[in-house]
């Protein structure tokens, strides 16, 4: 089985200045993966929690494009952290094996950038076996921080 990295924040360049506005660009030569499916999410009542559940194959990086978005992730090996996305030049990877929970405030817009195209055969929406399935401890890649 392939190990992957802990999640971890990206920091998309910021171009611009106040007076005419920012932008931000992923290009794919600067990303973990290869991109495939792009999707986003809005209007998500802050009363719920979306996620919650892990994948087999797919990494993900996701941006609050708007508002504010706190991510709890934990890693096969039991560390759980947690991450508010609440600047849209900021994207936080998230490996495979990596169970993950999203709270949105109302005014959130969520983007996500997939490695593979949507398969529910890809998740894992179990707790207990996302826990069997990724027992042990993950393998870090030194090349990125």
């Amino acid at each position: 089985m392939k190990q992957y990295e802990r999640p971890y924040l990206i920091d998309f360049r910021k171009i611009g200045e106040t007076q005419i506005g920012y932008i931000s660009v992923a290009e794919n030569k600067l990303l973990p993966f290869q991109v495939q499916r792009i999707f986003w999410t809005y209007f998500t009542p802050e009363s719920i929690v979306r996620g919650r559940h892990a994948h087999y194959e797919t990494e993900q990086i996701l941006v609050a494009v708007s508002g504010r978005i706190i991510v709890s992730v934990e890693d096969n090996d039991g560390k759980i952290d947690t991450f508010i996305l609440d600047n849209p030049n900021i994207g936080l990877y998230i490996p495979p094996c990596v169970w993950h929970t999203m709270q949105y405030s109302h005014t959130a817009v969520q983007m996500a950038l997939s490695s593979t195209e949507y398969s529910e055969k890809d998740y894992i929406r179990d707790y207990s076996t996302f826990k069997k399935v990724w027992a042990g401890p993950m393998v870090l890649n030194s090349d990125r921080q």
